[in-house]
């Protein structure tokens, strides 16, 4: 069976399994298997992701900005990245918002108190981060890290931009040193990150053995915990959420794939569909970047100059899903609340969605705080939030999706045939 035969299995197990399974929470054997068992074996595997994510992302940057600045292609490709990420983050938060001013899914909506109780500590936590948020001003200058070293170690906390800043500039650094140097041969240590770079890759390659088993454990565990609840609450909430998320997947993304990629985009959705269904499972864009790579290069034939550059850099950048459900999480909770957004105020909540998509974690739940702050700014009680922590889960693992396929959609459009020749033509250290 092909590998994501048996990740689908996995998750379509692990549902069935997983709800069965809640009904017998109190028996002692069953909640042992899955504290146990199930629990351990989806943590060991994300950990096993997790744990190369830092020196691949450094690595990879290097390398990239290295390779890319030997050709001048530095500046070109960042500006493209740029462009084709603000154009797609765009297009997905007006489809959200201009979804949930269509079907209204928060009017008449029965706001359960007991939510709040039984989400207290978890909303006061998300309101705690949000309010220790950094202004704009601040947030630009601590992109760029005091320490490295601290920026690594925090760097799946949320201080991914202030290291993938430190790789960046490491990377031109090397260039500009080589170019001053008499001595033309290429740098040493660029071997060095090539071959730390592939470890990853391997690592990466063992981790994946066990990815089917995983994904039944992970999903098990939370159909266990929380039962088709999960699923069924909140449902329109959900319907439009995911509503959006597949128009952006299939009709934007097919568009800009087939009008400027020049790719047949079921073509490129069938040959990438296997790094999808594991970002269904983690709902870590991080956790999946090491899978986009290998996809970006060996199925894709994406120049790895370039799609390493516009993967890593997306991983935490290119958050078109995340973008897309603040926008309608923030509408939604207007309206449970009775909270009359002006057209004024919802064009801030887009730009605030940009925006806040492209600063998002890429780890799961890393878009709660993000909510909370665009909901301050427009008047929403914070602890709306609540609301939607019960569905929260499933739809990251859906936004996820649609993040890991942005990113390499963007890599597609900025891997035109024009650079690809260059690219090819010049040479590349990387291939």
């Amino acid at each position: 069976m092909k590998s994501h035969y048996k990740l689908l299995l996995g998750l379509v197990a692990g549902i069935g399994l997983g709800t069965f399974a809640h009904s017998y929470q109190d028996v002692a054997w069953v909640a042992a298997i899955n504290e146990y068992l199930m629990a351990p074996v989806g943590q060991i595997f994300l950990r096993l992701l997790f744990m190369i994510v830092v020196p691949m992302v450094f690595s990879a940057l290097v390398l990239g900005v290295y390779d890319l600045a030997k050709h001048q292609g530095v500046g070109k490709i960042a500006s493209k990245t740029l462009f084709y990420t603000v154009i797609a983050s765009t297009f997905s938060v007006l489809i959200g918002i201009g979804l949930v001013n269509v079907f209204q899914p928060g009017k008449g909506f029965k706001v359960d108190t007991s939510l709040f109780t039984d989400a207290k500590t978890n909303v006061e936590t998300i309101a705690s981060n949000a309010k220790n948020a950094k202004t704009f001003a601040q947030a630009i200058v601590e992109v760029i890290p005091k320490n490295p070293l601290e920026a690594a170690v925090k760097a799946l906390e949320g201080e991914m931009l202030a290291l993938m800043f430190c790789a960046l500039f490491f990377g031109f650094a090397f260039y500009l040193y080589q170019k001053s140097a008499e001595d033309v041969k290429e740098l040493k240590i660029m071997s060095i990150f090539d071959e730390i770079f592939q470890a990853s890759l391997k690592i990466v390659e063992l981790a994946m053995k066990i990815a089917p088993a995983a994904v039944f454990a992970i999903v098990f565990n939370t159909a266990f915990k929380f039962g088709l609840s999960i699923f069924e609450s909140l449902f329109y909430f959900t319907a439009v959420v995911v509503a959006g998320l597949l128009i952006q997947q299939f009709v934007v993304y097919a568009l800009l794939l087939k009008f400027i990629a020049k790719r047949s985009p079921w073509k490129f959705f069938s040959d990438s569909k296997e790094v999808m269904l594991y970002a269904f499972s983690t709902s870590s864009s991080n956790a999946c970047l090491p899978k986009s790579i290998e996809t970006a290069e060996h199925k894709l034939g994406l120049t790895p100059s370039i799609s390493r550059f516009v993967l890593t850099v997306g991983a935490t950048a290119n958050q078109n899903g995340t973008a897309l459900f603040e926008g309608v999480t923030v509408l939604f909770l207007a309206q449970v609340f009775g909270v009359d957004l002006s057209i004024a105020q919802q064009f801030q909540v887009v730009l605030m969605c940009i925006i806040a998509g492209i600063g998002t974690a890429g780890v799961p739940g890393g878009s709660l705080p993000m909510i909370m702050i665009i909901m301050n700014g427009v008047g929403i009680p914070a602890e709306g939030i609540a609301l939607i922590l019960g569905v929260d889960r499933f739809l990251d693992m859906c936004r996820t999706t649609l993040n890991v396929s942005g990113d390499l959609v963007i890599a597609a459009l900025v891997d035109d045939k024009k650079t690809h020749h260059e690219m090819e033509t010049k040479g590349s250290v990387l291939t």
